[in-house]
């Protein structure tokens, strides 16, 4: 497995990088948090093929409910997926595609175990654009090639931490969000980490990773 920890830099604990990728590989969601001067928010993680509907609902429950999968370029193009814009206008070019379902095996799509569906249908290895429909309930996002290294986005950060923990290139994330419908920060995100054990690493942890890599 990918694992460049011994040459890490001492800015970055290793310990903290040990944790995000033992739950990746276990199906633990991460606390992904964003650089202070950019979205200042903090995403749950998990391995796209680790997910399971007890996870979904997690996600579901405690984040702003828009689950995004997050893909390389080259799974965007085998499902042949489309940007949701042909002008991208977001303030951080957030790559969205159009939004999908699983062409089988769902009902209204809006279920957790109806979104895990549809994410194990666009991330199965032999995945082709007839497996999933358009629109659906589940939103891809496709990561830069080249990943943290050529943007410091979550979607970015979701595809390396996968793939550094020797998964599939694809993760889900979902904002996490306060009961009251604001965002996360700071202490309310420490809180939240604590009370379910969760791990906490930062997109700067990462960039420092890769940027460590032979």
């Amino acid at each position: 497995m990918l694992d460049h920890t011994d040459t890490l830099p001492a800015s970055v604990p290793a310990n903290r990088i040990h944790a995000a990728l033992e739950a990746m590989r276990a199906g633990v969601p991460v606390i992904l948090m964003d650089d202070h001067d950019r979205e200042n928010e903090a995403d749950l993680v998990v391995a796209a093929e680790r997910l399971t509907v007890e996870t979904m609902a997690l996600m579901i429950r405690e984040c702003s409910g828009i689950v995004c999968l997050c893909l390389p370029p080259e799974t965007v193009s085998a499902l042949a997926l489309v940007p949701m814009s042909a002008r991208n206008g977001s303030r951080h070019g957030t790559a969205f595609t159009v939004s999908i379902e699983a062409r089988e095996g769902v009902t209204t799509g809006v279920s957790a175990a109806d979104r895990v569906a549809t994410i194990r249908a666009a991330v199965g290895p032999d995945a082709q654009p007839g497996d999933v429909v358009s629109p659906g309930h589940v939103f891809p996002l496709a990561a830069k090639a080249g990943g943290m290294l050529a943007r410091r986005g979550h979607t970015e950060g979701s595809v390396d931490l996968a793939v550094l923990a020797g998964l599939r290139p694809a993760a889900v994330l979902c904002e996490l969000m306060n009961a009251d419908g604001t965002m996360m920060r700071g202490a309310q995100i420490e809180r939240f980490a604590a009370d379910r054990d969760l791990p906490v690493l930062s997109v700067a942890d990462i960039v420092a990773w890769r940027s460590g890599e032979a």
